[in-house]
């Protein structure tokens, strides 16, 4: 070796030749692609000649190849079914929960309709009653809708529709379709006022309908209940006896229901006896009414002040 050059120490040459071949074989390629493109040609054709010659003898390897292929054609399309699955069910949810809240809304109205047809059907047959009760009358009548009542203590005056324009006048009797109500006490124009048979004002002949009794029935202040404060301890009248009206005084015509006998009760050292009634009629839950005219004289329409003048007739011009 020259003189003034380093020297380096020699490695063995064993150990280059190992660290060689190690980077070869991390670098090997394999064959090349014109290798693996002719052995699929030839796999191909041979499948091909196979399948053409007897393709039942695939049928068995195909089979289990599918066995195999199954799973991971499930899992593949896994995630793709699911984003649809899940797609489908926050749609439904939405349009079931629209459906929901129209059904609420529709059973809700369909609710109030049936309320508002069930009062309906209540008026129909009260109405078809107060008609009933009218031809088994005989007399004119005219049907009147309650308007208010007045709550004044022992007061017991209802308001209805129909006044002195449609010919109701003062002490008409009143009535439902089950017995006396009242009488008009007051008349105006568009409207009328009733004072029931309960009314501490109020007196209504009547008559024992078993027996012929007569006596007079008086309000109590009570919604129902009558006295009949004038029959002596004596008299033969008993406990479910049924009170029509007699006809004396000229206001209620004869025959009318009025109350039902509740109560005799004799009183010691006292000539009179206290007896009680209980009203036929629906005093608290009559919507409509019956006002009657006992006269054969037709009710009028309007009032003879709004009525049209008659015209002279042409005789009566050529005489002026």
């Amino acid at each position: 070796m020259p003189q003034g050059l380093p020297s380096y120490p020699k490695r063995p040459p064993n150990r280059l030749i190992s660290r060689t071949t190690t980077i070869k074989l991390l670098f090997a390629t394999g064959p090349s692609i014109n290798t693996r493109l002719l052995v699929a040609v030839i796999a191909s054709v041979a499948l091909l000649v196979t399948e053409q010659r007897g393709g039942q003898r695939l049928d068995f390897l195909r089979a289990g190849l599918s066995l195999l292929i199954e799973p991971l054609k499930h899992l593949v399309d896994m995630p793709s079914a699911m984003v649809t699955q899940t797609t489908e069910s926050m749609s439904s949810y939405t349009v079931l929960k629209k459906d929901n809240e129209r059904l609420r809304e529709e059973q809700l109205i369909q609710q109030t309709r049936l309320l508002k047809l069930e009062a309906l059907e209540k008026e129909n047959i009260r109405l078809r009653a107060l008609l009933e009760n009218s031809f088994k009358l005989g007399e004119q009548v005219l049907i009147a809708e309650l308007l208010s009542i007045k709550m004044a203590p022992y007061e017991h005056i209802l308001v209805v529709n129909k006044g002195t324009r449609f010919g109701v006048h003062p002490q008409q009797p009143v009535l439902d379709a089950n017995g006396v109500v009242g009488q008009v006490f007051r008349a105006l124009p568009l409207s009328s006022e009733i004072m029931l048979i309960t009314d501490p004002n109020h007196a209504i002949p009547v008559q024992v309908n078993r027996n012929g009794l007569l006596t007079i029935a008086v309000g109590s202040g009570e919604l129902n209940r009558l006295l009949l404060p004038f029959l002596p301890s004596n008299a033969d009248i008993r406990p479910g006896d049924l009170l029509i009206t007699s006809g004396l005084g000229g206001t209620f015509p004869q025959g009318y229901p009025v109350a039902t006998v509740d109560e005799f009760t004799t009183q010691p050292n006292k000539a009179f006896a206290s007896i009680t009634a209980t009203p036929t009629a629906k005093l608290d839950r009559n919507r409509e009414l019956m006002i009657v005219w006992s006269k054969t004289m037709p009710v009028p329409l309007i009032n003879k002040s709004d009525a049209p003048e008659p015209t002279p007739s042409a005789t009566e011009q050529h005489h002026d």
